[in-house]
């Protein structure tokens, strides 16, 4: 398992690298070859949801491409989006797809890829609570709300029959930046409470109504960690990592399902046959059995006419390989492998990125 997450840089001591791929369908790709040419770095950053799994990539690609160097600064969703817009860096990352009036601030196209699916869970610290607790959507909005302020609270003890539950207060602890991983989880609050959507909505930025803030998931985690008592969202490695115990949630079809690769797939399975053409999918409260109700896919973002072609030509070849033998390291991390239609139609997609 990846080792625990410090944040900031990706810059491994291999100088965290990239380029190169190929373009074969998935589970037919050979290993990238080397890049020929002159050294070229590349500068990005966004969010930390996708971050353990980019430091995998960067590092295993650069074993291949020494010549391509990739930094990648974990700052949240709402800073790589600015980061982009303003061109100090050459890809931003994102939980949550741009925005039409976002994309039209922007100085030319850009173009969101999905890299992997991920799952954003509810992790809470409640010692001496050995019973996995579940958690319906309504559930989690009005504990996110304020409305809900004890762990003994009669609403959590009905869906958590045979748990002793503590009169412990309930501190909410929720993202102080702007975060593709809020996002996710007020996307989702949104669709299971109407009160939510009103009074909060869905934003990588909130106007919390309870709570107190820690910086990215690692921030988060920290928290949590740290807090008796408190409850959090963050994507599924950042708790397995840490080793914080987290609910399974109840997603569409009135099914309690706990985050794993299998139930994140099942969420994207349909989204998978109705990808819109500019990739900008929610599949949060996905219909299906065994599905993860927080499930999101996570993009890059790379404009479609760069002003630096070699910087493109490094960054669509890095795409083509994480797409494809990358995937090969997303379950070994709690991600979950993109569906191959997914894959087939990114592939074409990249033609746009000019490269020359």
């Amino acid at each position: 398992m990846f080792r625990a997450i410090a944040g900031a840089a990706v810059v491994a001591s291999a100088a965290l690298a990239t380029a190169c791929g190929g373009g074969q369908p998935a589970g037919e790709q050979k290993a990238a070859a080397p890049v020929a040419g002159a050294p070229v770095q590349i500068n990005g950053a966004g969010a930390t949801f996708p971050y353990p799994l980019y430091s995998k990539w960067f590092d295993e690609y650069h074993k291949k491409n020494a010549q391509v160097q990739i930094n990648y600064q974990s700052i949240g969703s709402g800073g790589g989006i600015r980061q982009i817009t303003n061109e100090t860096v050459f890809f931003g990352a994102t939980d949550g797809p741009m925005t039409e009036e976002q994309l039209k601030a922007a100085p030319g196209a850009i173009l969101h890829l999905p890299t992997v699916l991920g799952a954003d869970v509810p992790v809470y610290n409640l010692p001496g609570i050995n019973a996995e607790l579940k958690f319906t959507g309504p559930l989690l909005a009005d504990i996110f709300l304020g409305k809900i302020k004890k762990w003994n609270d009669p609403a959590i003890a009905k869906v958590n029959a045979g748990a002793t539950l503590p009169a412990t207060d309930i501190t909410v602890v929720h993202r102080s930046d702007g975060s593709g991983t809020t996002y996710i989880w007020a996307d989702f609050l949104s669709k299971v409470s109407p009160e939510w959507k009103d009074k909060v909505g869905v934003n990588t930025s909130l106007n919390w109504p309870a709570g107190v803030g820690g910086k990215g998931n690692e921030g988060v985690a920290g928290l949590v960690s740290q807090t008796p008592g408190s409850i959090g969202y963050v994507e599924l490695i950042y708790a397995l990592q840490n080793k914080i115990a987290f609910g399974a949630v109840q997603n569409a079809n009135g099914e309690f399902v706990k985050a794993s690769t299998e139930s994140v797939t099942a969420a994207a399975a349909a989204a998978a046959a109705n990808m819109p053409a500019d990739f900008r999918v929610s599949i949060t409260n996905a219909a299906g059995p065994g599905a993860y109700p927080i499930s999101s896919f996570t993009w890059l973002l790379l404009y479609e006419d760069a002003k630096d072609k070699a910087q493109s030509k490094a960054m669509v070849d890095f795409v083509k390989w994480a797409l494809t033998d990358g995937q090969a390291f997303a379950a070994q991390l709690g991600y979950a492998p993109l569906p191959a239609d997914v894959v087939k139609q990114e592939m074409a997609a990249l033609e746009r990125v000019k490269t020359q």
